[in-house]
């Protein structure tokens, strides 16, 4: 019988990848920057990839056509410092939202959201997961990243949990660093 080398049949000197161990940074989010010690859950980046087919006579063929990485969901507990409510209100404004105003008009009243002002105030966007020590395994980069839409949490008088902020981040590609291959890094 052929010998097993995997994770269950070996000593417990290492635990295997764990849901709950992981941190996500922000490079230049002003109000997030550094380790958002309140991110309650993520999704990790996933990638899709389209179809083109060929019917002939009987038979239809196959061929793999586009790639599409898809959105990543985070959320946040939010604590009341930082206030994450007046640090994405910010982010909003700064790239390129403004709430219209009465009265008379600016140039800057006709602004609109950019993905260069995006980019540029939301920085990189890291999602590492963790090992027992606090060390890294795996880290995922959001390239180009911008937040596609954002939810302010839920209130309930009958509720006794946190308030929560959603965000949910399209990208155009993720890069990825795995440490048991040196941190080789993956990006299409």
């Amino acid at each position: 019988m052929a010998e097993t080398n995997g994770f269950w049949t070996t000593s417990a000197a290492r635990d295997p990848k764990r849901g709950f161990r992981f941190r996500v940074t922000f490079d230049t989010l002003a109000s997030l920057q550094g380790v958002a010690w309140y991110a309650k859950k993520a999704t990790k980046p996933s990638i899709s990839f389209s179809e083109a087919s060929h019917n002939y006579l009987n038979h239809t063929y196959y061929w793999p056509a586009r790639t599409e990485w898809n959105e990543v969901d985070i959320t946040f507990v939010d604590p009341v410092e930082p206030d994450l409510c007046d640090g994405f209100t910010t982010l909003i404004e700064a790239v390129g939202y403004t709430i219209p105003r009465g009265g008379s008009f600016e140039d800057s009243d006709f602004a609109s959201v950019s993905k260069a002002a995006s980019v540029a105030n939301l920085g990189n966007i890291r999602i590492e997961q963790i090992d027992e020590e606090g060390k890294s395994l795996e880290e995922w980069t959001l390239n180009n990243g911008w937040v596609k839409e954002l939810t302010f949490g839920d209130l309930d008088y009958g509720s006794d949990d946190l308030t929560e902020v959603s965000m949910k981040i399209r990208y155009d590609w993720a890069s990825v660093g795995i440490k048991n291959s040196s941190l080789r890094k993956f990006s299409l």
